[in-house]
């Protein structure tokens, strides 16, 4: 069946009290917090798949998100950037739940904002929540914090959790805000969680940031804390801290943020991508950092072999 631009495939029983949780990349996923998450809670639930764009290079310019090619059972298969819906149902609850995997499209940006709403209508969505990350200049050495904002069910539950803001953020953003601006137009209740990242640790994969994210989203939608497993991330975030102690300016700019951390002067805008000029001394430990991650993630698949 197909919805808009989207083919999809379920058939199962009509889907009830609708949640979304949607994640957009590259534009707010740094350290792949929001792809990572939505990852790990599909794993929890079981979620399958069941829509994607039937014409990917409508919306992609597959010269700059590149299709992925792969050996399954000694056959080549290529495989599309694609805009991915999953869907799990929980139970116990009764609660029907969609996870969105959005790709920031390249071309034809409102048909594509368009589709996307058409097929959350079309599953009678209630609430859509939109997760990501940000670089900021905070220190690891403090809790990451979660600022963005929520709808009314929410906030009183989650004060002291997330840093409820009113967004007046004005620069460059997403085309894919028309999503959520038109559920909201439309009566859905609607939220965004935004996590920051301290950017002078820019890790492919921050599980210190995944764990923090599942962790908020579980006191907001009443998941097992045990999902917010936290080991993976700390020995990220010791391994840095053992790296910042050998660099004196590092060193020296971590303090400084922690003093600012503990002033309550941090940004706290869900829209800015912070990409700072770092000095010289900050960008070669960024790139020693780097290293040491890239073979620390070598050894750990060696193991799994």
């Amino acid at each position: 069946m197909e919805i808009g631009a989207f083919e999809l495939s379920y058939e199962g029983p009509q889907l009830e009290n609708v949640t979304v949780f949607a994640s957009l990349r590259p534009w707010v996923d740094v350290g792949r917090v929001g792809t990572l998450t939505l990852k790990k809670l599909e794993k929890y639930l079981g979620a399958t798949e069941i829509g994607r764009l039937s014409r990917p290079g409508k919306f992609f310019d597959f010269t700059r998100e590149r299709p992925q090619t792969s050996m399954v059972n000694g056959r080549r298969v290529l495989a599309k950037p694609n805009t991915i819906i999953n869907h799990a149902r929980e139970e116990s609850t009764g609660r029907d739940f969609l996870f969105l995997h959005i790709i920031e499209p390249h071309m034809f940006g409102e048909d594509y904002s368009e589709a996307i709403v058409q097929v959350l209508e079309y599953y009678k969505v209630s609430e859509y929540c939109r997760i990501g990350s940000m670089w900021d200049s905070v220190p690891h050495t403090r809790p990451l914090m979660v600022t963005g904002t929520l709808n009314e069910l929410y906030e009183e539950k989650m004060s002291g959790i997330v840093e409820v803001s009113k967004n007046s953020y004005e620069g460059p953003t997403s085309i894919v805000n028309l999503v959520g601006d038109t559920l909201s137009d439309s009566g859905v209740q609607t939220s965004s969680l935004m996590l920051h990242i301290p950017h002078y640790v820019q890790l492919d994969e921050d599980y210190k940031g995944v764990s923090k994210m599942i962790e908020v989203l579980g006191s907001i939608y009443d998941f097992p804390h045990s999902l917010a497993e936290t080991g993976r991330g700390d020995q990220q975030y010791q391994e840095i801290t053992r790296a910042v102690e050998e660099n004196p300016s590092v060193k020296q700019l971590v303090k400084q943020l922690e003093a600012e951390y503990d002033r309550g002067q941090i940004n706290s805008d869900d829209n800015t991508i912070l990409d700072p000029n770092l000095p010289p001394e900050v960008e070669n430990f960024l790139n020693e950092m780097g290293q040491r991650f890239e073979e620390g993630s070598a050894d750990s698949e060696e193991t799994l072999k």
